[in-house]
């Protein structure tokens, strides 16, 4: 009997074999108008055979008015402010997704204004669609994936603003501490809540690469965040032992593999095929670690012809070989200079290996 789609990704992120090369991809607006111009209005996720959807959990903003928020800076007027209370604002409509933030804590002084900064709020009632949406995938056959990015050092320093929090970390003054724990509670009480609605992939995260090395030392990623994501990682296997964790780090996050596999990261995303070598990696790994990406949207997707988006996809594939451990796609949001073509490429790529029946 054939596998499901949720049954495929799962025995490729295990490394236990697949019938079909498991593809992610996640196309910004222009990218879905060309694919729509293209094939029709139908889902994208179901043209390129992607094995699982995206759920997301109802949450709400702790804060009521922005003024609350921001006690040391004038916003511009088009800033948008996120449910963590972050705020961000577009130089132009060219930006795309790219936008300026503005850090609410930024300048604070104020231990009390950091205990009491208001992150948002949610409650298993509200959230029973949630529960349904993971019923209804796996009815359909299809995994069921959370996102949970941004989970400690991102969600933190996107408050505190990275100058401020990583000084605060080096010399280790409490403000780290107390907005360290309350992030982490925050993450514990949304990774139990998509735990417990039967979610088969965690995606997890915090950029820590740059594209010239890590940015911090491991030393300190050790002392202040390694911890803290490990018992995120904890409180869901507590709920679900089988559940997997996927992390996201652009960037060369090379030197924190070893560590994200001692907190019980299964996957990891993207391999940025422009500071981390996919080869490499994966022959010291590859016994315990699967891999999620691998396919460059700076280089190779926006400026490859479709010949070499097909032979570094083949590669990628031959190399995990059959047992698995790879999910083919982007290495981040697909934008509007990559060519459509280059995209059908890594779909035919990996159809040409291993047909879909």
């Amino acid at each position: 009997m054939p596998a499901t789609p949720r049954e495929n990704l799962i025995r490729a992120a295990r490394r236990q074999g697949f019938d079909w090369i498991p593809i992610d991809i996640l196309l910004c607006d222009s990218q879905v108008k060309t694919f729509k111009e293209t094939y029709g209005d139908i889902d994208y996720f179901d043209w390129f055979g992607v094995d699982f959807r995206w759920v997301t959990l109802t949450e709400h903003p702790g804060y009521q008015d922005v003024r609350q928020l921001f006690k040391r800076e004038t916003l511009p007027a088009d800033t948008e402010i996120d449910v963590i209370g972050v705020g961000h604002s577009k130089g132009s409509e060219a930006a795309y997704h790219m936008t300026r933030m503005h850090h609410p804590l930024q300048g604070c002084d104020s231990l009390e204004e950091i205990s009491a900064f208001p992150l948002p709020q949610f409650n298993r009632q509200e959230n029973q669609p949630l529960f349904d949406q993971v019923t209804s995938l796996h009815q359909k056959g299809l995994a069921a994936m959370c996102a949970m990015q941004m989970t400690i050092w991102e969600a933190a320093w996107y408050i505190r603003s990275m100058p401020d929090l990583l000084m605060d970390m080096m010399l280790e003054d409490e403000k780290a501490t107390v907005l360290f724990d309350r992030i982490t509670d925050y993450a514990i009480r949304r990774v139990r809540l998509y735990t417990e609605a039967g979610v088969d992939i965690l995606s997890m995260g915090d950029d820590v690469g740059m594209q010239s090395g890590p940015m911090m030392s491991v030393e300190l990623w050790e002392k202040w965040i390694k911890p803290k994501f490990k018992s995120v990682i904890d409180a869901a296997r507590e709920i679900n032992p089988e559940v997997l964790v996927f992390y996201h780090s652009c960037g060369d996050a090379t030197a924190f593999i070893p560590g994200l596999i001692d907190c019980g990261v299964d996957i990891l995303n993207p391999i940025q095929p422009e500071c981390m070598d996919f080869n490499k990696i994966h022959e010291i790994y590859s016994d315990r670690l699967s891999f999620w990406g691998t396919l460059g949207t700076q280089q190779l997707l926006p400026f490859g012809t479709p010949g070499e988006v097909r032979e570094v996809s083949l590669e990628r594939i031959r190399t995990a070989g059959t047992k698995g451990g790879l999910i083919l796609g982007p290495t981040h949001l697909v934008e509007p200079e990559v060519p459509f073509e280059n995209l059908v490429a890594m779909k035919n790529a990996a159809l040409e290996l291993f047909p879909r029946i």
